[in-house]
């Protein structure tokens, strides 16, 4: 999930660095036209990143939403004043949702449901949340479980994985049966205008960004986000994963595929300009990471005593899991460039720099 992009990768200056060419956001129930038929609207989230942005294009006679909110009663409340005041009545004619992320896809069931409409998204997304939310009940898998206790768990967190398992599926409504795929290059016309499909991967497994080149507009979703770097985690399913690799070399596809001066609209901060500046910042910020874990591994160490090296703060309860998939994520990338070698000792994983 997104609620570990806490950090802020640009630190105290990070604001300045870039062009916020909006003075205020959306209240909650409203919108903001931050281009020709593109609207910014804004609702609340029950962690640490307190907002989502989403997105509604107009489409013909309606409109098309673009990522939805988590699947609450105040979210809802928030969609029915948008629905009869901001968008005039006019029906949504389909929902886009970037990737699976409870905060992005959870209520696009309800949505799709509610106006009959068709959900867009990339296959794997689709595929992956509809593997989670089966999860749902499901007694945690002895797999997870030896996971985390090779990464240095106690067992108390162990624990509590475990009476925590399988909540994904609480967390979106129910997804509809059938979907329109996207395609990285897949062109889509929106209220007569040409969007094209980016894909990224890294933060999730195929996450949709979509380009506007006439109105100069990149809805970016967490893929560029300007002052917080998305999480990239290495999960109990597949263990040696390399998702910072994917993450880095999504960073430079979308560098390539978009101009330094695009309108971002990301989905958490507020929309920008700096696109380049941001994804240089976002791998510089990564191989800086990289170097100071290897600077600790002279000895060998478990997941969990590297935080500091990566985070230079103290790592809560709430966070634990995340915090552990993106220090694995680095020490996988370091393991595929041939740096540090690792090895299993009594159930725990201990990783050292390569000889």
């Amino acid at each position: 999930m997104d609620g570990f992009e806490g950090n802020d990768s640009e630190g105290k200056t990070g604001r300045a660095r870039y062009v916020y060419p909006f003075a205020e956001p959306p209240e909650p129930g409203s919108t903001l036209e931050v281009a020709p038929g593109v609207r910014w609207l804004r609702m609340p989230l029950p962690f640490s990143l307190k907002w989502i942005n989403l997105w509604v294009l107009e489409d013909g006679g309606g409109w098309t939403v673009v990522d939805t909110g988590m699947p609450n009663s105040e979210t809802k409340a928030h969609w029915r004043t948008v629905f009869e005041n901001e968008l005039q009545g006019r029906p949504v004619k389909r929902v886009i949702v970037t990737h699976m992320h409870p905060d992005h896809i959870g209520l696009a069931g309800w949505m799709t449901r509610k106006w009959q409409c068709e959900l867009w998204i990339t296959r794997l997304e689709y595929m992956m949340c509809r593997l989670l939310a089966a999860d749902t009940g499901r007694e945690a898998p002895q797999a997870g479980v030896d996971f985390y206790r090779a990464a240095g768990w106690e067992q108390e967190d162990l624990d509590s994985y475990v009476e925590r398992f399988g909540r994904f599926g609480k967390a979106v409504s129910q997804l509809p049966d059938a979907f329109r795929r996207l395609s990285d290059g897949q062109e889509i016309s929106i209220g007569g205008r040409t969007w094209r499909i980016v894909t990224g991967c890294g933060h999730s497994p195929d996450h949709a960004c979509l380009w506007q080149p006439e109105l100069n507009v990149f809805i970016s979703g967490d893929q560029i986000l300007p002052r917080i770097s998305s999480n990239v985690s290495v999960f109990p399913t597949e263990p040696e994963a390399d998702p910072l690799a994917d993450w880095l070399n999504s960073c430079r596809k979308l560098k390539a595929a978009i101009p330094e001066g695009a309108l971002i609209l990301p989905s958490h901060n507020e929309p920008f300009y700096g696109a380049h500046k941001r994804l240089d910042a976002l791998v510089e910020g990564h191989e800086t990471a990289l170097k100071r874990l290897l600077s600790r591994l002279d000895e060998p160490k478990r997941a969990i005593e590297l935080f500091t090296a990566l985070f230079a703060r103290a790592i809560e309860k709430d966070v634990l899991g995340m915090a552990t998939g993106e220090t694995i994520a680095h020490l996988n990338c370091l393991k595929g460039r041939g740096l540090v070698t690792s090895v299993q000792d009594g159930g725990t994983t201990l990783y050292r720099r390569a000889s």
